[in-house]
């Protein structure tokens, strides 16, 4: 753990870990911007192009709370630093990609090395702030964090237009380096001294093959059909075999009999050496965040999912101005975090959630409302810039929250653990408003031409299925064409109305997951709350609603 006496390598530190985690974070937003670039480059098929970006979110998924409670076995700086080699390395790797199979292969080593960084600097920041300063420290990770995360598609599309699409990896390295050099000087090591020195390797296999199995349910499942195959999925050039059955039903069984088995053993059969330690969830800020943080992601996915498609596919902007857009969304995650430390010591973190996801679902649902073909960037900066305020206050109290009353040993665990709550509830939010989306594409798209006189049924058909599939982007392609023009306008209404049902939909559960942050404990000690009624002169009271954390 860092000395107390050294508090300046504390936020030093605090700074590395935050710009590391950042680069892991950007890179799985700035590759979607380059992808039509790499497509065009390479010379790949859309099939590979999509596990460019699905593997990475696989590997990294599936193996946080195993590379987390490594963390705690051998040493959190020493896993971070050497998640980062192999990151870094990794992205040396892709951007010299000579092909589709070598640049796959390049990002699933990304993703080890992904998963070794986040859940390794969560424990060490928790193991290292307590008190006042812990809410600072986690509100300039909020800031950090979601500020980056913005700011991603914005980079990618500047990095890609201006350079090439490999500096999108490059950038890693010199970043990197320096955080890799930041981290050597200011991070202590940590580790739980009292873990038995063991690996439980059958509960790492159960749980990396649950995991990923379940990721990719969710997230291929509408691409590749639910039962019925709907398109030939392949992979490095080889096949789906079984022409009846999808592989998505198939990896939802595999998902279901690994993590049960897993839960089993874990529940049944507890030892020192177990992934998981039970008593965890015991903890009702733990048990609680982790609920609100998973339900949080599913919704949080919708306008950040549905608003760039809308932007290329209706109001025509290029990667670079939907980035651009993007922009107030970036200011606002920035600004939240200090507020967010202000708001935790106030009046707790659990309040602080509660009022960023207030602010989240109140912005996705006045964005929502303004959607029409003829909007701007500009119109929707102060939905956007609202909307970031949320994230920056919601997600960094939130992981305070969670790890507010875990030991200090079981950080790294607690880390992997409140992570792929996260990424569980990205992959679900995946999966439904993306469904929303394209089924409400299908729908309105048909209702709209059949309106359209002298449109034959022959022609219908495949305008459908390509407005529907490519998520509406073959709005650019019909726009080149005279003879599309009584077609665009129908399009441009279904897309748009498509984005708003699915935006409003992950207002409706972003909207359930406030209603569950109420449920969070206040987890402040005495003596903080009780220093802040003396600064407000007012005397200290016990909070009822969010006093108690057993």
């Amino acid at each position: 753990m860092m000395s107390e006496n050294s508090p300046q390598h504390r936020w030093r530190a605090l700074a590395a870990l935050a710009v590391g985690v950042s680069m892991i974070i950007v890179d799985a937003t700035i590759v979607n911007v380059a992808l039509p670039t790499i497509i065009d480059d390479l010379g790949i098929h859309i099939a590979e192009a999509e596990w460019i970006t699905t593997i990475y979110i696989l590997v990294f998924a599936s193996l946080l709370i195993t590379t987390g409670r490594l963390g705690d076995l051998t040493g959190r700086r020493r896993l971070f630093r050497i998640g980062l080699i192999i990151f870094v390395g990794a992205s040396m790797l892709a951007g010299l990609a000579q092909g589709g199979g070598w640049l796959i292969g390049a990002r699933f080593i990304q993703g080890i090395g992904a998963s070794m960084t986040l859940p390794s600097a969560l424990s060490i920041v928790n193991a290292t702030f307590r008190g006042r300063d812990r809410g600072i420290a986690f509100g300039v990770w909020g800031s950090v964090i979601g500020g980056m995360a913005a700011i991603g598609p914005l980079l990618g599309g500047w990095v890609t237009s201006s350079y090439s699409w490999r500096w999108a990896f490059y950038i890693n390295v010199p970043i990197g380096i320096l955080v890799w050099i930041g981290v050597s000087l200011w991070v202590q090591e940590s580790r739980d001294e009292h873990a038995v020195r063991a690996f439980d390797i059958p509960g790492v296999l159960l749980l990396g093959t649950g995991l990923a199995a379940l990721v990719f349910f969710l997230i291929e499942g509408p691409r590749y059909g639910w039962w019925t195959p709907i398109q030939t999925f392949s992979i490095v050039g080889m096949d789906w075999p079984l022409n009846g059955l999808s592989p998505a039903p198939l990896a939802g069984v595999i998902s279901v009999i690994a993590l049960c088995t897993f839960a089993y053993r874990e529940l049944r059969h507890y030892t020192a050496r177990s992934l998981i330690d039970p008593a965890l969830f015991k903890l009702r800020s733990f048990r609680y965040g982790n609920m609100v943080a998973a339900t949080r992601s599913f919704g949080e996915f919708g306008l950040v999912f549905v608003l760039p498609l809308f932007l290329a596919g209706v109001v025509g902007y290029n990667a670079f101005h939907i980035g651009l857009t993007l922009v107030p969304l970036a200011v606002g995650a920035f600004i939240g975090g200090p507020l967010a430390a202000y708001l935790s010591e106030r009046f707790g973190p659990g309040t602080a959630v509660t009022f960023g996801m207030f602010l989240e679902g109140a912005s996705v649902v006045t964005a929502a409302l303004q959607l029409r073909p003829d909007i701007t960037g500009f119109h929707l900066a102060p939905a956007l810039f609202v909307y970031g305020l949320g994230i920056g206050i919601a997600a960094a109290q939130l992981t305070n929250v969670i790890l507010a009353e875990v030991p200090k040993g079981k950080s790294g665990q607690a880390s992997g653990i409140q992570s792929t709550s996260r990424q569980i509830g990205s992959a679900l939010g995946i999966a439904l408003l993306g469904s929303i989306l394209a089924i409400s594409l299908g729908t309105l798209a048909t209702e709209g031409l059949a309106d359209i006189p002298g449109l034959p049924q022959e022609h219908q058909t495949p305008i459908v299925t390509a407005f529907r599939e490519s998520g509406g982007q073959v709005l650019s392609q019909l726009r080149e064409q005279p003879q599309a023009s009584t077609v665009v306008p129908v399009l441009e209404d279904a897309l748009t109305e498509g984005a708003r049902r699915a935006a409003l939909g992950g207002a409706v559960i972003i909207g359930i997951g406030f209603l569950m942050s109420f449920m969070l404990p206040d987890t402040r000690t005495e003596e903080e709350k009780a220093e802040r009624g003396r600064k407000s002169g007012q005397p200290h009271a016990t909070d009822e609603p969010r006093g108690s954390t057993a």
